[in-house]
């Protein structure tokens, strides 16, 4: 078995698009509209869905926003210099919810952004190599 991917419903597509594609930089793998069931799905990621586990973005026409609820925590991504990261996503309009530093009770440098749906997600600061 493989983890193939997360869904998260979204009610601006466009919206989460820019912030996933742009600010994120990861690439659309593929978006099909289903006029029948008035949704669309939008699969997102870093690396082709063959060998990498991306995101389902999933909009419902006919919402434009959602709970999230207090069961999700968050999506998590690694970056090789989270200050620059955050100051790059900052100046693109993202929202940092919690600026750079290290974790509580640890060292672990994270920061956090968040969505255009609310969702958050957490930038944690790797080695290069």
């Amino acid at each position: 078995m493989r983890f193939l991917h997360t869904m998260l419903r979204v009610g601006d597509l466009d919206a989460s698009l820019r912030f996933y594609c742009e600010a994120l930089g990861m690439k659309l793998l593929r978006k099909k509209d289903f006029p029948e069931g008035k949704f669309t799905l939008a699969f997102v990621g870093y690396g082709e869905e063959s060998d990498s586990t991306v995101i389902e973005l999933t909009h419902n026409w006919d919402t434009s926003s959602y709970e999230i609820g207090n069961g999700f925590g968050h999506l998590a991504l690694g970056c090789t210099d989270i200050y620059a990261t955050v100051e790059a996503l900052r100046a693109q309009g993202v929202k940092v919810t919690r600026e750079p530093g290290p974790m509580k009770h640890g060292t672990t440098v994270i920061a956090f952004v968040e969505d255009p749906s609310g969702y958050k997600v957490e930038l944690i600061q790797r080695s290069a190599g």
